[in-house]
């Protein structure tokens, strides 16, 4: 007659399936508490990168990727960089008044026809 090792009186208790899953979750998330509490304790050992996802492609820009924006946004996007690069050298001349104005309009080197020295007088209404 065998006896059973398992089912002996002096044999030591053994934990049901369930208790040992949930055991081995416990000490799991006990690890990953341990680890995140000397990450904070600790931030001049620095960043080690383990996880496989930091990897990972771009889902946005990929080649196949769909286009964001439409027609429409493209355009007040760029009157609206446009703008701001007119404001931005506007500020420019006014901090920096020593550059001085560079022009080539050619309206800017007209004369009056009126208020030159040449025009004949003319009265003025009362």
């Amino acid at each position: 007659f065998g006896r059973n090792y398992f089912n002996r009186y002096s044999a030591p208790e053994t934990e049901e399936d369930e208790f040992a899953d949930e055991r081995a979750e416990i000490l799991a998330e006990a690890v990953a508490l341990k680890k995140s509490s000397v990450a904070y304790m600790h931030p001049e050992v620095g960043v080690c990168l383990e996880d496989a996802n930091l990897f990972g492609r771009n889902y946005f820009e990929r080649a196949s990727a769909p286009d964001a924006e439409n027609m429409e946004e493209a355009k007040e996007r760029a009157k609206i960089l446009a703008e701001a690069a007119a404001l931005k050298q506007l500020a420019s001349d006014y901090m920096h008044p020593e550059v001085g104005v560079k022009t080539t309009d050619p309206t800017l080197f007209g004369r009056n026809y009126f208020n030159r020295y040449s025009a004949p007088e003319t009265e003025e209404d009362e």
